[in-house]
């Protein structure tokens, strides 16, 4: 506080801008600070959500090469309409480099037009339907990463949505508070209590500054005509002005009308061999099909995501009957073309094994970077506490939430990968017992913190990360055909990468258990402030 004087006599002057600005990056990165952490990591995973989907489905054979897209997409047509009779419209993702089967979903079957939905994975070398596991796989990470789960997908969105906010909020204040923020980035001072934590954060903060502030406005824009729906809902007043809004945004086929009149599909061969002379090799993405084996059917193929940094609609729509090309969509607004870059950057689609790897991590860093900012706000609080091994309910409901967010969430995911090899692959519903496994776990790590003692916690919840995480090959081996030897020798980088990176996040947890444990509280003098005080103890320990 500073005194300012004026023609009355002196007058004590309000905090500055950077003060205020710490204080709204503290408090905009405490309250939602557990969600952001949770979206942050899971996101982060979400980046090789194929791969790991692929070693969650080990019935899925191995594949060595990328088969023809073309003869692909015909195999599994017929696959399909053999499966599932009296389809209406079905539509496949083909198989590429990350991806060693084709997934479909549908609309219709059993013998009747009705409007029941279906999906599978198919087999791209016979095109026959496989039968894998029910699981989710990685794309629970993924859809928990922006909807969460146990709850309507709506509100999921608009919780992630608001943690999103505070982000951007913890951000600009995060930069407007710390005038020396770049210079900070190369100093760090080890084993300094509140020091250290703070100088991890602003070096994870710098490190991934414009990536942090890129992926948080992007997550926004993802989903904006759900946030800030009353600008498209004045300006589109009919229908057609709803549907071109629409494609300029997805790739969709309406499925119209039947005639009645039974007409065999075109070969889809021809149609896909003239979006890869267009597009090029390897950029036929989905390939959607509306009304097979009637004279109003309709087949739309979709460009790849790979390869163009836009995920703004590119397609090429066919008449089914003959395999007439009858329009070309390759070009949107301005507005539109922003939302599929920005949309494009966030997802990180377009990017090669190199640009994956610098995404994930590049995003571990912001998961780290929220991590460390939770757990600073206790290890700096600690110390104003009129009695440190007492602290404050507030207190102690922070430091539970800490633990049971960060380490906890680890224990989480990684029993999450050992039900997919542990639960019976015929049990009912296994892909829900997968996820009921995950919050078991996390809801147990919660009630382990509160339990304990906050350091044995903390050590005990990472090392129990680091004995799951461990297990992970182990029981690949056990449980599967396919295990690490197996897989190097076979050149399956798939499944071996899965297994040695399950080992490395174990050898991350356990050197975080051992500095946590090895850690021991500093005594240091209070402040004398008009007489002689006693020292105090740092116990931030128990948050390291």
């Amino acid at each position: 506080m500073t005194v300012a004087r004026d023609d009355e006599g002196p007058r004590l002057a309000g905090p500055g801008l950077r003060q205020r600005m710490a204080d709204l990056h503290t408090w905009a990165g405490l309250l939602l600070g557990w969600v952001l952490y949770a979206m942050f990591l899971t996101g982060t995973v979400s980046y090789f959500k194929d791969e790991l989907s692929q070693w969650m489905r080990p019935e899925l054979p191995h594949q060595v090469q990328v088969p023809d897209p073309a003869g692909v997409a015909a195999r599994v047509a017929a696959g399909i309409e053999a499966a599932v009779p009296g389809v209406t419209q079905y539509s496949m993702k083909l198989a590429d480099d990350r991806n060693n089967s084709v997934y479909a979903f549908w609309r219709g079957g059993g013998g009747s037009r009705q409007r029941g939905f279906g999906e599978g994975f198919f087999d791209p070398a016979t095109g026959r339907k496989v039968a894998g596991r029910d699981t989710l796989g990685g794309d629970f990470f993924y859809r928990f990463h922006f909807q969460f789960h146990y709850m309507p997908i709506a509100w999921g969105r608009w919780l992630a949505g608001a943690a999103a906010m505070f982000m951007l909020l913890a951000i600009v204040s995060g930069v407007i508070t710390h005038k020396k923020i770049f210079t900070d980035f190369f100093t760090f001072r080890w084993g300094k209590g509140q020091r250290s934590w703070l100088d991890a954060h602003n070096a994870l903060s710098v490190f991934g500054l414009p990536f942090h502030l890129m992926i948080t406005y992007t997550g926004l824009v993802t989903l904006m005509a759900m946030y800030m729906p009353w600008g498209s809902d004045a300006a589109l007043k009919t229908p057609a002005e709803r549907q071109a809004m629409s494609a300029a945004t997805t790739v969709f086929i309406e499925a119209g009308k039947a005639t009645g009149t039974r007409v065999p599909l075109a070969p889809l061969e021809g149609m896909v061999r003239q979006a890869q002379q267009r597009w090029g090799a390897g950029q036929v993405g989905r390939i959607t099909v509306s009304l097979p084996g009637d004279a109003a059917a309709r087949v739309a193929i979709a460009h790849a995501d790979t390869g163009r940094v836009s995920m703004s609609p590119q397609s090429m729509l066919f008449e089914g009957a003959t395999g007439h090309l009858l329009e070309v969509r390759e070009h949107v607004g301005a507005a539109a073309e922003t939302r599929g870059v920005l949309y494009a950057l966030h997802l990180g689609r377009f990017s090669d094994l190199e640009l994956r790897w610098l995404y994930f991590i590049v995003s571990l860093a912001g998961t780290a970077m929220v991590g460390t900012g939770l757990v600073m706000w206790t290890v700096k609080r600690r110390q104003k506490q009129a009695d440190p091994d007492r602290p404050s309910f507030g207190f102690r409901l922070v430091e539970r939430l800490n633990i049971a967010s960060i380490a906890g969430l680890s224990v989480a995911m990684a029993g999450y990968l050992c039900a997919n090899r542990l639960l019976p692959p015929g049990l009912p519903a296994r892909g829900e017992w997968e996820i009921h496994v995950f919050f078991a776990l996390w809801a147990a790590a919660l009630l382990h913190a509160v339990a304990r003692p906050a350091r044995k916690a903390w050590v005990e919840q990472w090392w129990a990360a680091t004995a799951l995480l461990a297990l992970l090959p182990v029981l690949n081996a056990v449980t599967t055909a396919r295990p690490l030897w197996h897989s190097l020798a076979q050149g399956d980088w798939v499944f071996a990468g899965v297994d040695l990176m399950c080992w490395a996040l174990a050898a991350l947890h356990a050197a975080l258990a051992i500095r946590t444990a090895r850690h021991r509280p500093r005594v240091r003098p209070a402040r004398a402030q008009g007489r002689a005080a006693a020292p105090i103890v740092s116990t931030s320990g128990g948050d390291a």
